[in-house]
């Protein structure tokens, strides 16, 4: 007997509209849908227009142990599993990453049904750079512990991307803002593709103080990366060597190591002159 599937889907942030003909079609035709709120997931369906066929089990943090071997048989007995969240794609700080896993040790097959996504919904609207960029889950709850998370992100040069809870926000960019300084460009996104959708953008200071008023919703916080430090000319002398002991000509070398380092030829120059009396 051939084994069933399971499929990652992404549900809607909040519009049903971004539901996907793929999550539509697997809501109403899954043997099992496994869901982590079974009333959020049959209020999608109805929306959505569709009457579930398959069973309907709940699959959250709490239950994902002890639901895993069930989800497991059904997969071995050739049946499909459709594996949704609340909102956006499964796995991503929410249920799903477990049983992921145990299919791929057992070879069973897993896909994808892509959609919604706050992480990159939340990044293209920051208006911060996207070409590179982390995601970093929840920040702490205790605030120490929250404090040694953003030093860890103090030199960090990549777009950061995090969620947090409403309550929490303000005492996490207050935290930040000692943290990181309050220069640092950052964006929070409350509520997205709902009714009341907003993007804050601004510095760490400026955000914190608005969040000091209390926020409500569903929070994305989007922050931009450190600058590069400059480097010092003098840490790079032994490089311009190298080069130049390889045959390149000095100036040569010089011009080579300034355009990576991201300084001045002249200061660089000077700094080989200076170390070679």
């Amino acid at each position: 007997m051939d084994s069933g599937t399971l499929l990652l889907a992404a549900t809607p942030l909040g519009d049903v509209r971004d539901a996907s003909a793929r999550l539509i079609e697997a809501l109403g035709s899954a043997d099992v849908v496994a869901a982590e709120d079974t009333r959020r997931v049959r209020a999608l369906a109805s929306a959505l227009d569709v009457v579930p066929t398959g069973k309907v089990v709940s699959y959250y943090e709490g239950v994902e142990s002890a639901r895993a071997p069930m989800l497991l048989d059904a997969l071995r007995e050739g049946r499909t599993v459709l594996l949704v969240t609340d909102a956006g794609m499964p796995s991503v700080s929410d249920p799903g990453y477990r049983l992921v896993t145990a299919c791929i040790a057992e070879q069973l097959p897993v896909t994808c049904l892509p959609g919604p996504s706050a992480v990159t919904t939340a990044l293209a609207l920051s208006g911060l750079p996207s070409d590179r960029f982390c995601f970093d889950g929840f920040p702490p709850r205790k605030q120490g512990e929250r404090r040694r998370w953003f030093s860890r992100l103090a030199a960090e040069e990549r777009t950061c991307v995090f969620f947090e809870a409403p309550h929490r926000l303000a005492d996490a960019l207050a935290d930040a803002v000692d943290v990181l300084g309050g220069q640092r460009r950052a964006a929070v996104c409350r509520e997205l593709t709902k009714t009341y959708e907003e993007i804050r953008r601004g510095s760490l200071a400026e955000l914190a103080a608005w969040a000091a008023e209390g926020v409500r919703g569903e929070i994305t916080v989007v922050l931009g990366g450190a600058e590069p430090e400059a480097a010092d000319p003098a840490d790079l002398v032994e490089q311009v060597e190298q080069r130049a002991a390889e045959g390149v000509r000095l100036k040569d070398a010089v011009a080579e190591v300034a355009e990576l380092a991201g300084v001045r030829k002249k200061e660089l120059y000077d700094a080989v002159l200076e170390a070679r009396r």
